[in-house]
């Protein structure tokens, strides 16, 4: 299964219809099954911003989509300087 690196919620809208078509589900059908109507989930589906996690974590169910948090290896410049290297004697 293809793996999606989402980094902001302007990311959101288009994988979640994508999500959602590929599921054969209708936005009335998630809605329903959210527990909302079907013009509050268009809106939740356009302005991915709004949901909280909770509400976007049964979304994602829904659509049978996992979520999967990942931290990045740490680049050389994210990397801890050695120690006694310019540390401050404090």
């Amino acid at each position: 299964m293809p793996r999606f690196t989402v980094r902001t919620t302007d990311q959101l809208p288009i994988l979640l219809q994508a999500f959602r078509k590929e599921a054969g589900l209708t936005q009335r059908e998630v809605a329903l099954r959210l527990g909302v109507t079907q013009q509050t989930y268009s809106a939740l589906e356009r302005n991915a911003d709004t949901v909280g996690a909770v509400r976007l974590l049964k979304l994602l169910n829904i659509l049978g989509v996992s979520l999967v948090l990942d931290k990045p290896a740490a680049t050389p410049s994210d990397a801890p300087a050695p120690s006694g290297a310019d540390q401050p004697d404090w």
